[in-house]
Parts: structure tokens; sequence; C-alpha cells
């Protein structure tokens, strides 16, 4: 097949001129800025302790015995992101520092060499040139090409390695027997410095929330009974792509019925029924960076009663800890007003003997920081501050009605309080009945089709 698609393609490969280098690395996310790289090495440097780092790219997934890379699936490892802002599988980054606090530290970026001729199957990456330069802000002298593994020969008998070698290993040996450090774990280090995040990161988060709140917009306005979960997720995550995301953020999770009980379900099999309420929890990745959003609305476009109650009583846990934010407060603070709000409001409308923010209800936590990973890194005991971003998620799950309620949103803190990144999705019970009786009735149009 391989080789039948060679003699296919080379006289267009002849003809076709390749795309600019640029072109062909750049996300709709765009670059990250030079100065911000500079920053956030420079800073993980001087809080590092005394030792060696080395972050590591992902790895490239493949097909067919691994023969077909998958330039689609790759997502660079979210600390080399941050701190390169370059998609290079196979990259390190290795940071040295001889003693805590040190300004003698350095930094040195190893990425692939160059390819002798372009190539004609794989989309390109940045390589240990002068591209390498000008995205990452490393000066020449601080990268270097990777190591060439040696494949030594094979034994006869011998069993065939699962895995490779790690051509980079003799590299690090090398390093750390020459410097006489250690290799150091450095998620302690990084946590803080992505709890905070900078402009170029919060950029990104409010596009990515941009996005996600109109694909939930999108879903409640054509959703209606019979449909499959799979057709709303597709609603939802056609939004995504068509607005310039390059992925999910995390598997979408679109639960009808009784599977709005299940925190986790995201294998959208089941057939929606009137009546019913809808849970989505999904959202766009944009640049690397992903929100966090969940809208709960009933399927035939109008809340019953019961559903009613149950969806206030948990959007007013959210608001009470919403308002709560400001920097100088915790997590753990805003959970204990959610939960401590949906106690005194909750009478009877779970069990007569026991209110709702009871973990027999409210099972899960109300918050995590979201960035680079949908579950960003979170610094034991941390105290909010202007730049960090997290959820705000209460939920109450009641699996003999088969009714479930979740309202999620992400959350800016600013110097005076605190900013919805993900405001654009309809909250309230009056704006969700109305953006879906408008879909009904053909006042809601879909948006143009636009990139952020």
């Amino acid at each position: 097949m391989r080789s039948a698609l060679v003699r296919l393609l080379l006289p267009a490969l002849v003809l076709t001129a390749a795309a600019p280098l640029a072109a062909q690395i750049s996300s709709p996310g765009g670059p990250v800025p030079v100065e911000l790289l500079q920053k956030r090495r420079a800073a993980f440097l001087a809080t590092m302790p005394k030792g060696v780092a080395v972050i590591e790219s992902s790895k490239i997934k493949s097909i067919d015995r691994g023969e077909y890379p998958q330039d689609a699936d790759y997502r660079e490892n979210a600390n080399f992101f941050y701190f390169t802002g370059v998609e290079s599988p196979g990259g390190r980054l290795v940071f040295i520092q001889p003693d805590s606090g040190s300004a003698q530290g350095s930094m040195t970026l190893y990425l692939p060499a160059p390819p002798a001729v372009r190539d004609a199957w794989s989309a390109a990456r940045v390589y240990a040139d002068t591209m390498a330069v000008r995205v990452t802000g490393l000066p020449m002298a601080s990268i270097k090409p990777l190591p060439t593994p040696v494949r030594a020969a094979r034994v006869a008998g011998a069993p065939i390695p699962t895995t490779p070698p790690d051509a980079f290993a003799p590299t690090v040996d090398s390093l750390l027997t020459a410097t006489g450090l250690t290799r150091i774990n450095e998620r302690r280090t990084l946590a803080p410095l992505r709890w905070v995040k900078d402009a170029d990161e919060i950029r990104r988060l409010r596009l990515a929330s941009s996005i996600t709140a109109e694909a939930h917009s999108a879903a409640m306005q054509q959703s209606r009974p019979g449909m499959w979960e799979y057709e709303i997720e597709g609603i939802v995550e056609y939004t995504f792509r068509r607005r310039g995301a390059e992925r999910v953020g995390y598997p979408s999770i679109v639960g009808s019925g009784p599977n709005s009980t299940i925190l986790h379900y995201d294998i959208s099999r089941r057939q929606s029924k009137p009546g019913e309420v809808v849970l989505i929890d999904a959202a766009a990745e944009f640049g690397y960076y992903s929100t966090d959003l969940t809208r709960t609305f009933p399927i035939s476009g109008k809340f019953t009663p019961r559903q009613k109650a149950v969806y206030e009583l948990v959007l007013g846990a959210q608001q009470a800890a919403i308002d709560s934010v400001k920097p100088g407060t915790t997590l753990a603070r805003l959970e204990q007003i959610a939960r401590g709000w949906m106690k005194e409001h909750s009478g009877t409308i779970c069990d007569p003997t026991i209110t709702c923010e009871n973990w027999k209800f409210f099972i899960h936590g109300l918050s995590h920081p979201v960035g680079l990973d949908v579950h960003d890194l979170n610094p034991q005991f941390a105290t909010l501050q202007p730049g960090v971003t997290f959820t705000i998620e209460p939920g109450i799950y009641l699996p003999a009605e088969s009714l479930g309620v979740r309202i999620e949103d992400v959350v800016l803190v600013t110097d005076n309080g605190y900013e919805i990144l993900t405001k654009g999705a309809p909250r309230t019970v009056a704006d969700i009945e109305k953006l879906m009786a408008q879909g009904r009735s053909g006042v809601a149009k879909p948006a143009a089709t636009r990139k952020p």
C-alpha cells in the first residue's frame, strides 16, 4: 500500500512546492511570545533545588506496526510545551542547577537534527536549527541535536525488545557524572509556576472558553427528545473544530437520563427520552489550553418542577462559591461555602433525613485548576491570587430518579475578585429555557463559521 502510494504521489510532490516551515508548525493558538518562555524558564531555574531536571517531550503514536506515525494524535508534553512552545517528538530540555537559587544555572534544549531532505510523509517539526532559536528564544549555543540511536545487532534466538532503548539516557548519565549532581523530580517546582497563568495563557483559556460556551449553546438549541447521545456529542465537537480548536480537552461526557448520574460516562450510546435531562461535560482545547464546562438541560425544552428544584439548589451553591472568589482564599474554603449553602437550603429535596451537601448526593470535589492540563498542577495548600484559573462545579446525583445535575464554570481570579471565563453558556433556568425555545422556533440561527 505504502509503495503504491509513493508511486502515485511522487509526481505531485515534485510539482507542489512545500509550505513554509513556520506555516506547517503553527497552531490556531499562535506562537507563545518568546519573552514569556524566557521568563518561565528563568523562574524555574531560580526556584529549582540543586540538581538536574530533564523535561521530556511526548512520544509519537503510530499504527500499522509502527510504520504510520499519527501526527494528528500528537500532543506535546505539557511541561515541555510550557517551557519551549514547540512540538518536537523526542526532544529534551535539561536544566542544571549547581546550587539552589544559584545564578549559575543553565539549560540546554535537545531537538532532532534537521533532516537531510524534506520529509514528504509526516508533518514538519521544530529541529535543532535557527527556527528553534526564533520560536524558543534560546541561543543557538543552548540548542543541540539529539544523539542518534545506535542499533545493536540482535543475537540469534534472543527475544525482540518491545520498546527501543532510550538513546538519550547516556547523555543524562554523562551530565550527572560530570556535574556530580542528581536528577530531581521537577513537579514540585513546576506546580507553583503553572498555578498562576501569564497573559498568553489567559488569552488561550479565554478563547477555549468562548468556543466551548458556543458549543454548549448549540447543543441546547439543537437537541430534541429521541436524539442519541452521540448525535448531541457530534454537535458539540463539530463546533469545537469549526472554531479552530485542535482537540477536545478530555473525552466528552454526554449523559441522558440515568447516564446523567454517572460522573465520567463518555461512551454516548443511549437514546434520549422525553422529559429527561441531558448533562454535557465537554470542553475544547485551544492552543494547548483546555477549559472545562458542564451544563445540564431538559431535552424537551422545559424543566419539570422536580428538575428545576434540584437545578436551582446546585446553581445557588455554585453562585455562593463564585461570589466568594478573591485573592487570599483557598479552594478548600470555597468548597466549604458551597456545601454550607447547599446544606442550609436543601430541605428535603434529596432525602427526608439527609441534606444534599452530603457525599451521598454531592459526590465529588468542588474545584480543580485548569490550564495546559484540564486537571492542572495544583500546589498543596496554595491560596488564590490574580491569574489563577479553576473550576467551580457542584452537583447533585439521584440515580433512583435518573436525575443528575452538575453546573461547572471556569473562573479567573482578578485583582478585585473574579471573572467567569465560560459565562457565554446559559446558566439559569430562565436563560436555558429561553435559548432552547429560540432553537425550536427558528429564532436562533447557527453562528457563521469563524475562528477566534
